[in-house]
Parts: structure tokens; C-alpha cells; sequence
């Protein structure tokens, strides 16, 4: 039954159809793991009389007279209505939101959530509305419809245009009716509900759908938290198994030649780079292949890091050629970012008899040039890639051009990715020959990463941590400015620009709001701003935009002339949050820093890290101060700090978002509980160690196969 379509069981009308779809349920195993986003209770609901300011409440009634106007003070746009019920009535209040008005019809009924303001006069502000067909009589609650008793508890579930909360309570319930405790199964073991005292799954359906109690609930889904880490760690670890059982080249004298590049290298290596470079070169010495996640702020050293490992692969030679080089694929973001790692590995490598090539959208290139031995040249992507495959070059630099088939190895040793984790067995298979040896993974990120989010997401690779700067760089000088103190921020802008450097301004949006959208009427937008900035307090300088919606050839272009400091300032979205190395930036503006997450913030701030000159990074905010985030941002001495505490303030759903990590916000919250985390990861090898082949286990193993398939947990 639970693997059956809800069309099956359901009569449903297009647009309940097409709401479905949009929510990704398919099945009825689908339907009841579609989890509600929160629970209301009808004896929750008050009314206009009783209100109480500092409250939250929720409250049934009539809209009177909706309109917009402007604050009294700021001269904000806003909107204003009234709430009447049996008992009275109180002003609703929106600010900064004049759409809210217009959505709204004098005399139609409601539901509102929010908060009381005020004193002897007291509104709601800025409530939540939802349209009702009727308004509650007595203890029972006939806008839901469901009989509950007016202590129940009313679950309100994630919803989609076409399908309501009253529509899933129905249906969930119809379903939880027919099934049994032995129709259902269970992926999570007896023996571990028992030790760490959680419901069965039918039971936690129950709890989790129709609650009596806010406490069955939670434990509730305290266990399906637990249920979604622990598939993701069984199939995590059964991958990383398969993975150990591959060959691989194994370079038992990588160490030597390693010494060998660090001795030339024109500055010394911190300790955490050498711990780091030990870890790698102890895994490549030895079968099976590494799979290693390298961790560090920006700046902290990881390019040095990988160059030096690369130069431990190119120096050594395939069993069956002697005279030849194992080869190298070193992946990049953008374009421009490979462009300059190519540029990196001439300069470092260049005294070493090998050839070292480079594949983008827009291009090949091939160093040495046959003509300049000291200069890389343009070349045929069809040569090139000959050459690759005939083990001719050593090292090649590229996006994600690489992973296209044409794309063919003949001895690939080592695979290096910047900022792309999740780069699998799989596709570095199809990088190398097929029928040839694994070659060994090092995933670089600047990207903070909690812990949690680690060990649950990248739970298939180890985990390398660069925690300490190379010396001489210096602090950023971080500041929360608000509207009073942007004319001294400008005119230390002015003298950074001055002295010689150059300066990014990040802005939330590209284009102005619509004026009837107007939810985010304060945010500055890039285009806006640099008009702005280039008739006022910057006038005089070279400013240039950059964004999502510029074709890649274009933004391209752009940050060739921010990098050749044709651009004084470079007016952009997060979209340079990570980016080309542009040592000579000094400053960088962030508008609007509250909507950032801080992990967001933290890369965006590491733009203007790259040199050993002064950085500073002003983070503006229109909320009239610094929130409890911005002055994290200021103190924190690094990102791994941050990370932490957005996981806790945000949440790990804005961090590593839904879509792409396949999990549901239950297994999301989970992220935020370490113990839990840890728990599941160690059942799961104890479940693997026992019973590889998960025959003692049909349940989980048929959960496992499905969400291999995606038909469940999308």
C-alpha cells in the first residue's frame, strides 16, 4: 500500500493534482512522510477583548477598511486594516509592506497570527492571514472542519496552491485507518528504538499527524530525525565501502618529492598546511583511495596545499611507463578562477619537463608553448584532449568542462575539486578510464561547514580542517554602519580607492523592486546603486556592475578588468561570493548585511583577505543597530565559529538547502543536534559491520533502495 500512488486511494481534482506534483508526493508513503511545519490549537485563539500587548495570538474575525499609508515618523509606506469580532475590534498594522492592502477585501473573514504591539492602544503587527469560509463556534474549530475537541492540537502542514492543511488532516488520517503495524514495517531496528527510546513508525505517525500532546509530537519527530540520518549514514558508509574495494595508484615516495616543491616554494608553510599535506600524502601512499574534504577560510592556504600533493603525483610514474607522469585534473568554479590556477601551476611547475594544459567553455590552452617555452599558448580542444588521452599532458586545469566525455585519461592519479563536494565515485570513474584504477579525491572548500553538516552530508569523505592563516595577513577590520554613519565610511572608501586599491559593494537584489511587490522597498539594488554611486560619493571613479543575470562571457569580462584594475569599484550580488583572487581589493560594502546568512558574510568578506595590506569590510544594516548575527560577524575569529552559530540561528536548511541535499526539514533540524548526529553514524556501522548486505534488515533495506531511486525522500 505505502508504495502505491495517492491517485489510487484519492479523488482528486488538477490542481490537487498539479499541487502534489509540486510537493514531490507521489505515493502514500510520500503523503504520510510529508511532515506538518507546525501545530495550532483551538483553544489557542482569543479574542479582540482579551488581548493582552507582548502576546502572541491568534485570532478569527472580520477585515474592516484595509488601506495603505505612510509611517507617521520614517514615512515608510505601509498598511493598516481593522479585525472586528463579537468582542471588538484592534488595528493590524504591516510596515514596509503596501502590498498587504491590496490583497485584502473590506468584509471578507480571516485568520490572523501574530504578535500584540502597543500600549494603552494596542494593534497587531505585522500578522500572518489566512482566508476562512467561516469562523469558529464554540470549542470546535468549523473552519478546519475536523471535530476536534477545542484542547486538540491542528496540524498545519507545508501547502501548495490547489491543496490545503484541512485537505493532508483528512487524507493522512483516512490513511492511518487502514494501515497496520505490519503493512508499515520499520527501517529502524527494534533494538535501537528501545535504546534510545523511541516510538514505533506507526506510532510516530500518529504522534507526529494527530498529537494529543505537544510532547508526542516532538519525540515523534525526535525519531524520524533520527530514522533520516541513519539512512543517510548506512548509504554513505555502504558507498564509501564499495569505494575501498577499487584499485588505485598508490605512491609510497610521495612524501620525498613533496619536500622536494616545498623547499622552492618563496614562503614557509604554516603547520596546519603541513598536517594537512602529511594526511593527504599518508593516504596516497597506500591503497584504498583517498577521499579527503579540505576545510579552510579564504586565504588560509589550501591552493598551496593542493599544488604541493599535485607535484607528489606529476613527479611520480605509471608502473608500466617509467618514463611518464601520472596525470592531475584540477577542477575550478568559474572560468577565470581556472584561468588563474593554470597560471599558478605554469609558474610553480615550469622547471619540470611536463606539459600542463587548461579547458574551459571558451577555450584551450597548453603550457609550454612550442615558440616561448616561458608562455602558455592557444590550442585545439581536439588536440589537447589527444594529448590528454595519450598521457602527454600531466596536469589539466578546467571547469566543469572536465567531466564532459570527450574528456579521457590515460594514468589520472589525482582529482582536485574547488567548492564542488559532492563529486562522487562515480564521476571520478568516468574521468578516468574505466577499466583503469580510482584516482584519489581532494574536495577544497572555503565554505563554512558545522559539524553536524560534515559528518551527515560528506559522511563518505575525511575530513581535513586548515585552521590558522599564513603569517603576515592581517585581521579585517569588520564595522556594522547604519544610516548615520555612512558619509565616514564613504570617505574611507575614498581613501582606500585613493591609496591605490580597489572596492566591492554587494547588494541584495540587481533590479528596483516592484513598487506593487514592495516587501523589500528598503533593499538597494546593484544597478540602482551604481548610478547612485557614480553621481554621488564615488564620482570620478571607474565603476562597473556585476550579477546573475549577465551572460557568463560578460561577467567574465567584467572581472578581467576588476583584476587588471581597470574597475575601481565593482558593484555586484553575492554572486562574487566565491570568486576570482583579486589580491589588490581591499574594501568590500555589504548593503543589507541583515539578509545574509552569516557562513554568507563570511565569504563575502574573504574578497578583500588576499593580500598582506589593511582589509576592511563595512556591513550595513537598516534594522537601527546591529542584530545578535552582525555582531557574531564583527567578533568571530573565524568562519567555523560563524557556522556554527548560523546553524543555530537559521537553521541548516539556508546553509546546505533541501533541494539539493534530498532531505526533509525534520532530517534538517537534526543537523542541529550533534549527539543525535553522532549516534545514528556510529549504528550504522555497527548495522554495516554485522550485516553488509543488510539481509537481517529488509525493512531499512527497501527504504535504502528507494531513496536510491528517489522516489522517496526527494
Amino acid at each position: 500500500m505505502l508504495e502505491s500512488p495517492i491517485t489510487d486511494h484519492f479523488r482528486l481534482q488538477e490542481d490537487q493534482k498539479r499541487a502534489l506534483r509540486r510537493l514531490k508526493l507521489h505515493t502514500i508513503r510520500d503523503l504520510l512522510y510529508h511532515f506538518p511545519a507546525r501545530y495550532e490549537r483551538a483553544g489557542d485563539q482569543t479574542t479582540v477583548a482579551g488581548l493582552v500587548p507582548g502576546n502572541d495570538v491568534i485570532l478569527y474575525g472580520t477585515i474592516r477598511k484595509p488601506e495603505t499609508r505612510r509611517a507617521w515618523k520614517s514615512k515608510r509606506p505601509m498598511s493598516e486594516a481593522w479585525l472586528e469580532d463579537g468582542t471588538g475590534k484592534v488595528k493590524l498594522m504591516w510596515f514596509n509592506q503596501p502590498y498587504i492592502a491590496k490583497m485584502l477585501t473590506d468584509g471578507v473573514m480571516v485568520k490572523i497570527s501574530g504578535r500584540v504591539e502597543g500600549g494603552s492602544s494596542p494593534y497587531v503587527a505585522n500578522p500572518e492571514v489566512v482566508q476562512v469560509q467561516s469562523l469558529p463556534v464554540g470549542g470546535t474549530d468549523t473552519v478546519f472542519g475536523d471535530g476536534e475537541s477545542g484542547d486538540g492540537l491542528f496540524a498545519i502542514y507545508p501547502e501548495s496552491q490547489g491543496i490545503t492543511s484541512r485537505w493532508f488532516r483528512h487524507a493522512i488520517a483516512k490513511v492511518l485507518k487502514q494501515v497496520t503495524t505490519a503493512s508499515i514495517g520499520d527501517p529502524v531496528p527494534e533494538v535501537m528504538r528501545k535504546q534510545y527510546k523511541l516510538p514505533a513508525l506507526l506510532t510516530a505517525l500518529v504522534w507526529i499527524h494527530q498529537p494529543k500532546r505537544q510532547e508526542d509530537a516532538t519525540v515523534a519527530r525526535k525519531r524520524f530525525a533520527f530514522e533520516e540520518i541513519l539512512l543517510i549514514q548506512v548509504l554513505k558508509q555502504r558507498e564509501r565501502a564499495l569505494h575501498d574495494t577499487q584499485a588505485t595508484y598508490p605512491l609510497p615516495r610521495i612524501h620525498e618529492e613533496i619536500d622536494t616543491f616545498v623547499a622552492r616554494l618563496p614562503f614557509t608553510l604554516t603547520t596546519g598546511q603541513w598536517h594537512a599535506i602529511e594526511m593527504i600524502a599518508s593516504d596516497m601512499a597506500r591503497t584504498p583511495a583517498m577521499s579527503r574534504l579540505l576545510e579552510g577560510d579564504v586565504g588560509s592556504g589550501k591552493t598551496a596545499v593542493a599544488a604541493a600533493t599535485a607535484y607528489g603525483v606529476v613527479t611520480s610514474s605509471p608502473a608500466e611507463r617509467p618514463s611518464a607522469s601520472l596525470q592531475v585534473a584540477y577542477m575550478a568554479p568559474t572560468e577565470i578562477l581556472a584561468e588563474q590556477h593554470f597560471a599558478s601551476f605554469c609558474e610553480l611547475f615550469g622547471h619540470l619537463p611536463i606539459q600542463i594544459g587548461l579547458v574551459t567553455g571558451s577555450g584551450c590552452k597548453k603550457y609550454p608553448s612550442k615558440v616561448d617555452a616561458g608562455k602558455a599558448t592557444k590550442i585545439a580542444k581536439k588536440r589537447l584532449l589527444a594529448w590528454v588521452e595519450n598521457g602527454e599532458i600531466a596536469i589539466l586545469v578546467g571547469t566543469h568542462a572536465l567531466i564532459q566525455q570527450s574528456v579521457r585519461f590515460r594514468d589520472l592519479a589525482y582529482v582536485i575539486i574547488d567548492e564542488q563536494h559532492r563529486f562522487g565515485t562515480g564521476q571520478r570513474q568516468a574521468l578516468a578510464r574505466k577499466d583503469g584504477p580510482l584516482p584519489h579525491l581532494l574536495s577544497m572548500t572555503a565554505t563554512p561547514i558545522p559539524r553536524t553538516l560534515a559528518l551527515t552530508m560528506y559522511g563518505d569523505l575525511d575530513l581535513t580542517v586548515l585552521d590558522e592563516m599564513p603569517p603576515g595577513r592581517k585581521p579585517v577590520r569588520t564595522e556594522v554602519v547604519t544610516a548615520n554613519g555612512r558619509r565616514s565610511m564613504y570617505e574611507a572608501v575614498r581613501r582606500e580607492l585613493d591609496a591605490g586599491r580597489q572596492a566591492y559593494v554587494i547588494c541584495p537584489r540587481i533590479d528596483e523592486p516592484d513598487p506593487s511587490k514592495a516587501l523589500a522597498v528598503q533593499t538597494r539594488s546593484v544597478k540602482a546603486e551604481a548610478s547612485r554611486l557614480q553621481a554621488q560619493e564615488l564620482k570620478g571613479y571607474r565603476i562597473e556592475v556585476l550579477h546573475g543575470q549577465m551572460k557568463p562571457a560578460e561577467k567574465d569580462a567584467v572581472m578581467r578588468s576588476f583584476l587588471a584594475h581597470d574597475v575601481d569599484v565593482l558593484v555586484a550580488t553575492s554572486v562574487v561570493e566565491v570568486g576570482v583572487n583579486v589580491p589588490n581589493a581591499t574594501v568590500i560594502i555589504i548593503e543589507g548585511a541583515e539578509r545574509f546568512g552569516l557562513a554568507q558574510l563570511h565569504q563575502l568578506r574573504g574578497r578583500v583577505v588576499r593580500s598582506t595590506h589593511q582589509a576592511h569590510c563595512f556591513a550595513l544594516t537598516s534594522e537601527g543597530g546591529a542584530t545578535t548575527r552582525l555582531r557574531a560577524f564583527v567578533k568571530a575569529k573565524n568562519g567555523f565559529e560563524l557556522a556554527e552559530m548560523d546553524l543555530k540561528l537559521r537553521g541548516p536548511g539556508e546553509l546546505y538547502g533541501r533541494a539539493q541535499s534530498g532531505m526533509s526539514d525534520v532530517g534538517m533540524e537534526a543537523l542541529k543536534n550533534l549527539r543525535l548526529v553522532e549516534a545514528a553514524r556510529e549504528e550504522a556501522k555497527l548495522v554495516l559491520a554485522n550485516d553488509p548486505l543488510l539481509e537481517k534488515h529488509p525493512e531499512l533495506a527497501h527504504v535504502l533502495s528507494l531513496r536510491a531511486t528517489r522516489i522517496h525522500f526527494e
